[in-house]
């Protein structure tokens, strides 16, 4: 660190040029990349903390630069591609080189990703989530072991950014779930997770900071009308939904429900030890019951994304917010 406190903090991200494309992958498989401007607000940020910003790019990136890269402290938003511990490689790399970083460790990164494993321990932790089974191909669907009467819900196991999820995703029968089951082992080469599908409202939650964690305001997504599936989740397939329940939400989202699902959301972040923030996806049924979906310790910072319209409703300039949550990480680390 420099004597006059300003540090060199190093970015490690995944560009959408980025993604090492393979033959045969979906096309969605580089969705949770991100484009430049992520980078340049992420960059700003750490300027308006009076440090200087390092691009290094990549993971792997990360790993050649290592041996001389000096900075005093990390921040990775990299997803890498392929296998669930992939978000964890640039942290551990810091781990490994006794760099300091912001955001929560390896452990937690690859866990999260696996959506079966973050359920049962956030069924341990009491929040309620649907029940599930996962196959690993249509010939393991057992139709008298299902996780619970149609419709249900088809998704890979270990991706985000809504990967895998088209209309058909919610299945009413056997012969559909089946066909989604080898559509999705085949195309993501992976297993995937099974579970009711809620029909109801849908809700994100941000958590940022450490002892305690700060929940921040709940959006409210739109659904699509058909399915009832969320909006965001179809409109990058290019699906043209028929109609979305922004006016007339299945369930609204009232002072007593959004203190529920902050609630909640900040159980979940501590039960999967998070740090310094997340985002967390509920939805809500028409008796008005929260249903904890996925977890995503490693958000998009991107200038249209979750954090960016939470600083828009909170009329705070987005760089000087994200500033904010840098800082509590910069804390945490007894940086600040």
């Amino acid at each position: 660190m420099h004597p006059n406190g300003l540090m060199r903090i190093g970015i490690v991200y995944d560009l959408f040029d980025d993604y090492p494309w393979e033959v045969g992958e979906p096309p969605d498989a580089d969705a949770e990349n991100e484009p430049p401007e992520t980078v340049d607000v992420l960059a700003a940020a750490i300027r308006k903390l009076g440090h200087k910003p390092v691009r290094i790019g990549t993971a792997y990136d990360l790993l050649v630069e290592l041996p001389d890269l000096r900075i005093d402290c990390g921040i990775s938003i990299a997803e890498g591609a392929r296998g669930r511990n992939r978000e964890a490689y640039a942290p551990m790399l810091f781990e490994m080189a006794g760099i300091p970083y912001i955001g929560s460790d390896p452990l937690t990164l690859s866990l999260s990703l696996d959506k079966a494993w973050t359920k049962d321990l956030v069924a341990a932790a009491g929040v309620p989530t649907p029940p599930y089974r996962t196959y690993a191909g249509p010939e393991d669907v057992d139709p008298h072991d299902l996780p619970g009467p149609f419709p249900l819900f088809v998704k890979p196991r270990y991706e985000g950014s809504s990967k895998g999820i088209t209309a058909a995703s919610k299945v009413h029968s056997l012969e559909a779930l089946r066909e989604q089951v080898a559509r999705l082992t085949a195309t993501y080469r992976q297993e995937v997770i099974v579970e009711p599908f809620i029909e109801g409202s849908e809700f994100t939650v941000a958590v940022i900071g450490n002892n305690p964690p700060e929940p921040l305001p709940v959006l409210q997504r739109a659904v699509e009308a058909t399915t009832g599936i969320g909006l965001h989740a179809l409109e990058h397939r290019g699906m043209k939904p028929a109609a979305a329940l922004e006016a007339a939400p299945y369930v609204p989202l009232t002072d007593e429900l959004e203190r529920c699902l902050q609630q909640l959301a900040v159980r979940v972040y501590e039960k999967l030890q998070c740090r310094d923030f997340a985002r967390l996806d509920f939805r809500v049924d028409r008796e008005g019951k929260p249903w904890f979906l996925e977890i995503n310790p490693l958000p998009t910072f991107a200038p249209d994304g979750t954090f960016a319209i939470l600083a828009e409703l909170m009329q705070r300039p987005y760089v000087e917010f994200l500033a904010e949550i840098l800082q509590r990480g910069l804390r945490r680390l007894g940086l600040a």
